[in-house]
């Protein structure tokens, strides 16, 4: 069996995911892909922004990623930008995220699409969504940050 390389190479990140979930934990998932969307996601094409994971059939699917259809192909071969994909996870980790799905508020959003090695992997988050008083704290809290980066490079 030929040996994988472990190098970890981010594609997309969604950022508003951290502004608008509390993630309690994560999770590392493999994505069922067509040959169109594996070229497209090499181009750095994907947004993870509106995503959102559900399970349905003891299955993970991930929905409402766009990845851009292909643009070196014709149009007869190119896939639908926000199709429904399947994640691949284990059993046991699909049964305790339904547990957790189906507590109060609980979310799973896609946090980062990342290549290891050859294979494209996806991070997912299991998170709470926050309140209005916790976004307006999150923001409190990094413009503080800033302001005592910048006096600390004044002097």
């Amino acid at each position: 069996m030929a040996e994988q390389k472990t190098g970890i190479k981010l594609i997309s990140k969604n950022r508003q995911a951290f502004f608008l979930y509390e993630i309690l934990e994560t999770y590392e998932a493999g994505i069922s892909l067509l040959g169109s969307e594996v070229k497209s996601i090499r181009a750095g094409r994907i947004n993870l922004k509106d995503g959102y994971i559900f399970i349905r059939n003891n299955e993970a699917l991930l929905t409402n990623v766009h990845i851009s259809p292909y643009q070196a192909c014709g149009s007869y071969f190119n896939h639908d930008p926000l199709r429904t994909r399947k994640l691949l996870l284990h059993k046991q980790e699909i049964n305790k995220l339904i547990g957790k799905v189906q507590e109060k508020g609980l979310t799973l959003v896609p946090i980062k699409m990342y290549f290891k090695g050859s294979l494209i992997k996806i991070e997912i988050g299991l998170g709470k969504g926050k309140k209005l008083h916790d976004k307006r704290e999150t923001v409190k809290r990094r413009d503080d940050q800033r302001e005592m980066s910048r006096a600390m490079k004044q002097f």
